[in-house]
């Protein structure tokens, strides 16, 4: 029994000294991390297809069962809209190879335009993606959380390759007015969709946000205990992702996510032992 957390990103100004190591070396942030958390998105493969020599780098730095959320490029998802992609996802799924079994789900992120009647573009596009991987998508038009023909019909298209709906849980952070610029910056571009629950495979991921207050946060958090809780008793492997606006304490929040639900079910699997932090020294 498993629940593998993360965070948004492995590497961050504010975690040196708090979390990792000070002055670590760029190939061994991520080494660093993963002794924190045990997944991560990843985001930056959105804006950029990385060299297949920077992935081999992020697998030597992580064990086997270290779980990567790779996002597809924008090109494919925002600019092209799932047609004519054939040579970008070729490029992007040649580079993402070294991760091996760590590329734990391909995550199709679509724009919030992206709506039912887009349906049968997305249906053709999954059925196109090599069946060695899984799939987890990301949707943000409104329809499909109100509407229950059009998430029915969602459900159905992602059945077909047994994909996973990926939710953004943005609810507890739309709960109250911002009150820093990180969370002035997050109100303005993060969706606001009704939080959803409904697992469709054994490997289920919710990406969650909260406040740069951290009691906020956990409050916020609460359904999503028993939710995991319920999906680890019934056999499912789950990912959850931790973000806050700032993310200056993503992965100790993460990580106490986790205790969270193992306070429920002891016989989870824990977390990695964190590397210990030194202080720094003159000589």
């Amino acid at each position: 029994m498993r629940l593998h957390v993360g965070c948004a990103m492995w590497t961050h100004a504010r975690w040196p000294g708090r979390f990792v190591p000070e002055q670590l070396p760029p190939g061994e942030r991520l080494r660093s991390y993963a002794t924190l958390c045990d997944a991560v998105e990843g985001n930056t493969t959105f804006y950029a297809t990385p060299t297949r020599s920077t992935v081999e780098s992020w697998a030597r730095q992580t064990a086997p069962g270290f779980r990567f959320v790779v996002k597809l490029p924008k090109a494919v998802t925002h600019e092209r809209r799932l047609t004519g992609t054939e040579e970008d996802l070729r490029s992007f799924l040649d580079a993402i190879e070294p991760l091996g079994p760590r590329c734990h789900a391909l995550w199709v992120q679509l724009p919030g335009s992206f709506g039912p009647g887009d349906l049968g573009v997305l249906a053709a596009f999954l059925r196109r993606l090599p069946r060695s991987y899984r799939f987890a998508v990301e949707v943000r038009h409104r329809a499909f959380f109100e509407e229950e023909r059009s998430e029915r019909l969602l459900e159905r298209v992602l059945a077909a390759v047994d994909a996973e709906w990926v939710p953004f849980d943005t609810t507890a952070f739309f709960r109250e007015r911002p009150t820093s610029d990180a969370e002035r910056d997050a109100w303005a571009k993060k969706p606001r969709v009704p939080r959803r629950t409904r697992a469709l495979t054994a490997h289920p991921i919710v990406r969650y946000l909260g406040r740069d207050a951290e009691a906020a946060t956990v409050e916020g958090w609460r359904p999503w205990v028993d939710t995991v809780t319920d999906w680890l008793r019934e056999g499912r492997s789950p990912t959850f992702f931790l973000h806050t606006p700032d993310n200056a304490d993503a992965p100790g929040l993460a990580r106490a996510f986790h205790d969270a639900v193992r306070a429920r079910l002891p016989a989870l699997a824990p977390l990695p032992e964190p590397e210990p932090i030194t202080p720094m020294t003159l000589f």
